[in-house]
């Protein structure tokens, strides 16, 4: 039997963070994961690259980049644990980045290096790591702290931290281990869902669409009305199935099964005012001018869709052209479903924010934590999520 100070399960981005500052603050800290990879979802993360934090993130208002059924859980930590905190560490470690648009940082080699940089923390402290080593059983022991049953014997230790994400990207490993341990000790869960994550359409509904796979255009695309309407202008991208990119990934977030989504085509031009200049002086087909304000494949699907839109935009009716104006800029369409946790970038939902401590990250039960993804609070596209990991670890690292 092995005795620690603390045991973290998962060597992710959370748990390598927490395990390190644990170690160098003096703490004897065992790091377990089942995986023989370590942080397989931050090695593919951003395209290879690792988009580490945002800058953006308003330290007076960290929240309001955070979905959850209490997204202000998440303002002590993010404001103790700023991106210029992180970025710090990344000068210190002498790791290039880039902004790339709208406070996204990336790594300039590869999402290894933050790896190499976050073990490098991990040596500092001293912490032991094992992997692959996968924990068959977590109990309380006589003396109030914990035993884990693990692959590689048994252990005792008087805290544990449990960050092992969430249920996305099950090919590298993901699992719920975190949920049931929740349930185990009682505390209570919010079920969990993809987020960040492509929307699917019917097949015959999708069918004019379909032969759009691989366009992109900037978009508006909204969800949700009154005081829960959300908003984003990014990029949407068609697919086979159906629409992908940053916009969709980012509205998918807020998008509630069986609502529709509403997205502007085209939300630099004003079509109504442009559609009426060009009846006026041009004889081209309305496709062809029609494709100076969205690519030319996404009119020509488009007006394949009403036989008064075949014709020289001089011929067209004024009714015809706001019909065409208002479609491209209120096309509104009801998901019918996800590509689910295979492609989502997170995991909505997770232990409930109720039963835990923003302070500490400590649950109702007594030396149990849980920091990172598998927590109900998951931010934006962007860097979000990590800076998530990075300050829910501080914080429970710093109490524990």
């Amino acid at each position: 039997m092995s005795r620690f100070d603390v045991v973290v399960v998962g060597a992710g981005a959370a748990g390598l963070f927490c395990a390190g500052i644990a170690g160098q603050r003096g703490l004897k800290v065992l790091l377990l994961d089942h995986s023989e990879k370590v942080a397989e979802k931050v090695r593919i993360s951003g395209g290879g690259r690792a988009n580490f934090t945002n800058r953006d993130i308003d330290v007076r208002q960290p929240h309001k980049h955070f979905v959850g059924e209490n997204p202000n859980f998440c303002r002590s930590a993010l404001s103790r644990y700023t991106p210029a905190d992180f970025i710090a560490l990344m000068h210190k470690h002498g790791i290039a980045f880039h902004e790339k648009h709208k406070g996204q940082l990336f790594c300039d080699r590869s999402a290894g290096d933050l790896i190499d940089m976050l073990l490098a923390e991990c040596a500092v402290g001293g912490v032991e790591r094992r992997q692959p080593c996968g924990v068959k059983e977590l109990r309380t022991a006589a003396d109030g702290g914990y035993e884990l049953d693990t692959d590689q014997g048994l252990v005792q230790t008087h805290k544990v931290v449990i960050a092992t994400g969430g249920l996305s990207i099950p090919a590298i490993g993901a699992t719920d281990f975190g949920f049931r341990v929740a349930k185990q000790f009682g505390l209570r869960t919010v079920e969990p869902r993809p987020g960040l994550v492509p929307l699917t359409f019917d097949g015959t509904g999708w069918a004019p669409y379909a032969g759009l796979a691989g366009l992109a255009l900037p978009v508006l695309i909204e969800t949700g009305d009154k005081k829960n309407r959300m908003v984003f202008a990014e990029d949407l991208l068609f697919t086979h199935r159906g629409l992908s990119g940053p916009a969709v990934l980012q509205i998918s977030s807020y998008w509630k099964p069986g609502t529709p989504i509403r997205i502007n085509l085209a939300p630099e031009v004003d079509l109504p005012a442009a559609l009426a200049d060009a009846k006026q002086r041009s004889r081209k087909l309305l496709v062809n001018e029609l494709a100076q304000w969205v690519p030319s494949r996404l009119a020509e699907a488009w007006v394949e869709q009403d036989k008064e839109w075949q014709r020289p935009v001089a011929e067209c009716s004024d009714k015809a052209l706001a019909r065409l104006a208002e479609r491209l800029a209120r096309w509104e369409l009801v998901p019918t479903g996800t590509e689910g946790y295979k492609k989502a970038e997170v995991t909505l939902g997770g232990v409930d924010t109720r039963d835990l401590s923003q302070q500490t990250m400590e649950s109702k039960q007594p030396g149990l934590h849980f920091i990172g993804e598998v927590v109900d609070v998951t931010g934006w596209l962007g860097g979000y999520n990590f800076q998530w990991a990075w300050a829910s670890a501080h914080a429970c690292a710093v109490a524990l």
